[in-house]
């Protein structure tokens, strides 16, 4: 009996390390979804236009990228790609504020910036989704890699229609079909019973 309490605590306590390593993954997807919100709120109030977003999505595509590099290897982030992911995350952070308050504004009430607004707010709950498998145990850090690349592609895509500053249904439709693959992907992933750690 006594050795199975052993055993037990030393399980939780290993279990318990692995997450403390692992938990700077799901703190940079909670931020990157975060940033998407910010985007998107910046949209609804004027504040942002469509063209702005669309760099600010073309940021989130480098910090996406970055991300995918460096989960992929498996393992935790190392303190350097950790500093690194930080510093990026900060720039778009201040390239949002700096956007939001340069006096350019934008028509929230556009048919186009209706069309980002809804794309932008579906980045985000993609990347609350995979923060929350991160934190569930239900995405290993490789697999939040390769989901974090599926994200870059879906923010190229909304950068690449967003750049004249006008986003058609034809460009959005596109845009969707990207996001229902990548919402797949995210399920798929969370469901195929690999755990964290193992």
């Amino acid at each position: 009996m006594k050795r199975s309490l052993i055993a037990l605590a030393l399980t939780l306590a290993l279990s318990g390390v692995a997450q403390a390593q692992e938990q700077p993954a799901a703190v940079a997807a909670q931020r990157d979804a975060n940033q998407q919100e910010r985007i998107e709120q910046g949209l609804q109030s004027g504040q942002l236009s469509s063209k702005e977003a669309g760099q600010l999505e073309r940021d989130e595509q480098h910090l996406d990228r970055t991300q995918a590099r460096d989960l992929k290897s498996g393992g935790a982030l190392t303190p350097q790609e950790k500093a690194q992911i930080t510093r990026q995350q900060n720039a778009v952070s201040r390239d949002i504020y700096q956007d939001k308050h340069n006096g350019v504004t934008g028509n929230p009430n556009s048919a186009s910036s209706q069309r980002l607004q809804a794309d932008v707010q579906r980045n985000a709950n993609q990347q609350q989704r995979i923060a929350n498998g991160i934190n569930s145990g239900r995405l290993t850090n490789n697999e939040a890699g390769h989901l974090e690349g599926g994200q870059a592609r879906v923010n190229r895509n909304e950068a690449n229609a967003a750049a004249n500053g006008h986003v058609g249904a034809h460009e959005q439709a596109h845009i969707q079909n990207r996001e229902n693959h990548q919402s797949t992907k995210i399920y798929d992933k969370k469901h195929n019973e690999k755990e964290r750690g193992g």
